[in-house]
């Protein structure tokens, strides 16, 4: 395949009715921000505004569109040193930059110039984009490509804009019948597009082929434009526009995968929260979840209730250490693994000496432990096996007595401190009626007022009785309870909550 050869041509711009003939101007830097700079190639000055060594002899124009000659490569020639802007120069200046101003597609940060890459094959020239933006006075850097291979060399990620000829030959065989040409031109313009995908497009197509253009914007181009009704005012505005309005498709884009990740995330999230079993039990089942993270569903806090086949109620609540999305993973894990020992037959010590294997084995680091509470409830409902793993011990209220804590002398290690440890397994009985909660330390842990005192067990078992004694039971209990915790907080906890309460409410026989 040929290689391109890299060629830099002038094209001299008309402004105020004078032609590339004007005499040149000399009290114009180069680089200026109106100067107009055509590359043809990968080995050309692609975009750049200074000169290199190799342009003895050639013409550009300078900031007023006058065309100037630069010296050889000997100083032989050379034009006298630029002389300083005046204020009305600057001022012109200063405005075409902020008319020309855009963001580059791959940073987020503005420029004071567009480069434009203009791929046509146009031998007759009768297409001089350069001297229709220097008319409308718009701040571009044009590349020209005349195929498709030339046009992925100059592709680099400074280009803002590209403007496509759907007249030229689509790449690859072209189709068995030549009478069908659209497809061979929607051709060309997907492959700029899958060539180009963060890349502002426009179609430049005949007015005799007015149906391609809208076919062009649907198939992904931003833009189309009419060769024949082609100005600088309106090729301006097009490659403004395109530039632009990629942009707003870019950031539409990512907001919509952002808010599909997050429904995602959020129904992984709630699908892995427990589904209490407690079919055929005569208890009543009451639980609210908060996590700790913001905008999460999830934290590391977990619970869990079964009914096993002997009609014995399971309760269980735990709190991995941290908040983040791997403590969240692993209370998951170790929730499930509880569940499976359960209904396995297993519980007390021997379930948790295999909890905290699975911990060990799940962990991502050796310092992470949980704390665990686990309540056996015999099936006549008045009696229960408690264990604590380094866990705040449940709640209960019996009918006619003032709620208190549950024993919690035999308090055991939590799980993943010691690696023998053991967890005793106390009987205490519960009663005719009754209503057990089970509790993580983000409840107790919420400050009083502005100060550094915290709730604390004491505190919160005054606060239930106060609520039990307006006559509040099961949801309604809960609620009003995470609600007045949060108010004595001065806001929202900043740590994980979960609460599960179990009510047995039997009726007084006469």
């Amino acid at each position: 395949m040929p290689v391109p050869i890299p060629r830099q041509r002038v094209i001299p711009a008309v402004e105020n009715g004078h032609d590339g003939g004007a005499a040149p101007r000399t009290d114009r830097p180069t680089g200026s921000p109106t100067d107009i700079t055509r590359d043809s190639a990968p080995g050309g000055t692609t975009g750049q505004e200074a000169e290199p060594a190799s342009t003895a002899g050639q013409t550009t124009t300078d900031a007023t569109g006058a065309p100037r000659t630069t010296g050889g490569p000997d100083g032989t020639g050379a034009t006298p040193g630029p002389a300083a802007p005046t204020a009305a120069e600057a001022a012109e200046a200063l405005a075409r930059i902020a008319a020309g101003s855009a963001a580059h597609p791959g940073s987020g940060q503005t420029s004071t110039a567009l480069t434009l890459l203009v791929i046509e094959d146009d031998p007759a020239g009768s297409l001089n984009i350069p001297s229709l933006l220097d008319s409308a006075e718009l701040t571009v850097r044009v590349r020209t490509a005349r195929n498709l291979t030339e046009a992925e060399r100059l592709l680099t990620d400074d280009v803002h804009c590209i403007l496509l000829d759907l007249a030229l030959p689509a790449p690859g065989p072209r189709p068995a019948e030549a009478g069908d040409c659209t497809e061979d031109e929607l051709a060309v313009l997907r492959h700029v597009l899958r060539l180009a995908p963060r890349h502002a497009v426009l179609a430049l197509t005949g007015a005799e082929n007015s149906a391609r253009g809208p076919e062009a914007v649907r198939v992904g181009a931003q833009d189309f434009l009419y060769r024949d009704e082609l100005d600088g005012r309106l090729l301006s505005r097009a490659v403004r526009y395109a530039v632009e309005r990629k942009r707003a498709d870019h950031a539409q884009r990512q907001l919509t995968e952002s808010r599909l990740r997050a429904q995602e995330n959020a129904r992984l999230e709630r699908g892995l929260l427990p589904t209490p079993l407690l079919e055929g039990a005569p208890l009543r089942f009451a639980a609210r979840y908060r996590p700790g993270r913001s905008r999460a569903l999830l934290g590391g806090d977990f619970y869990d209730t079964v009914r096993t086949a002997d009609g014995t109620v399971h309760a269980m609540i735990g709190d991995v250490c941290g908040h983040g999305p791997d403590e969240a993973a692993l209370g998951v894990e170790l929730r499930i693994a509880w569940r499976a020992l359960t209904f396995a037959g297993l519980c007390g010590d021997q379930l948790l000496s295999t909890l905290q294997k699975v911990l060990e084995n799940e962990r991502p680091d050796d310092e992470i432990f949980a704390t665990l509470c686990t309540v056996d409830i015999s099936p006549d409902g008045r009696s229960a096996g408690l264990c604590l793993a380094g866990h705040p011990s449940p709640l209960i209220a019996r009918q006619g007595h003032l709620a208190e804590l549950l024993p919690y002398d035999d308090n055991g290690p939590a799980l993943g401190l010691l690696p023998q440890a053991r967890w005793p397994r106390r009987q205490v009985e519960l009663g005719r009626s009754w209503s057990l909660m089970l509790y993580t330390d983000g409840l107790i842990e919420g400050r009083i007022g502005a100060g550094n005192q915290r709730l604390g067990q004491e505190g919160m078992v005054a606060l239930v009785r106060g609520l039990l004694a307006q006559g509040l039971r099961g949801d309604a209990l809960l609620e009003a309870a995470m609600t007045e915790v949060r108010a004595l907080n001065g806001g929202e906890l900043t740590d994980d909550v979960a609460v599960l309460l179990l009510d047995r409410m039997v009726p007084t026989t006469r």
